[in-house]
């Protein structure tokens, strides 16, 4: 099963709340942008935001310029449903960002929750970096959260790597200055935990 089929079949099949990765406020995620980049105008990517409330977080502290971009579609549609007329403030695309023709310098924030940790190819994960230098300003802000070193080595059925945040930032490399770095213990809709490692980084 290809990575789009999986995606659309575990949003299709669920409701969003009762996914393990589900917030009912990304509160970690906003709490780090809105204290390095305070500029409501900066252009902001969520990428493998899918159904993620981090765009409606977004949306109400008065940022503007928002793109959500996720593989899923069904994941998409859920979000645009929940969103009702605030979608149409918001830019979405359906794509894999292994691949997809992202705009060179495009974007002041890239924001990952739980999309890098799946990489497990060393391929994968260079044509990810690839895509952040590309369309990340310098001076922009890279924020990636993924399992922590304790987390599960699994999610939705695939195979994950866990980091500290000395590995993860090694991912990026010395173009990247690791700025902060946060650990959440995230609490599943079954009540099991999720040890989460957020690291924002800047590009010099």
């Amino acid at each position: 099963m290809d990575a789009k089929t999986h995606w659309d079949r575990i949003y299709s099949s669920k409701e969003v709340h009762e996914l393990s990765w589900f917030q009912h406020q990304a509160r970690r995620s906003l709490e780090l942008i809105t204290r390095f980049v305070p500029d409501r105008s900066a252009s902001i990517i969520d990428v493998g935001g899918g159904a993620s409330v981090l765009v409606d977080d977004l949306l109400a502290a008065g940022y503007t310029d928002l793109t959500v971009l996720d593989l899923s579609e069904a994941a998409l549609r859920t979000a645009q449903q929940r969103l009702g007329n605030n979608a149409g403030r918001v830019s979405w695309l359906e794509a894999n960002i292994l691949s997809p023709s992202l705009d060179k310098a495009a974007y002041d924030v890239w924001h990952d929750r739980a999309v890098f940790h799946f990489l497990t190819s060393a391929d994968d994960r260079k044509a990810y970096v690839d895509q952040v230098r590309r369309s990340v300003r310098k001076g922009g802000y890279v924020l990636v959260a993924t399992f922590a070193e304790n987390a599960p080595t699994k999610c939705s059925g695939l195979p994950v790597l866990r980091y500290s945040a000395d590995t993860l930032h090694s991912e990026f490399g010395r173009e990247f200055s690791m700025l902060a770095n946060e650990h959440e213990e995230h609490q599943t809709p079954r009540g099991s935990t999720q040890s989460f490692l957020y690291c924002l980084c800047r590009r010099e």
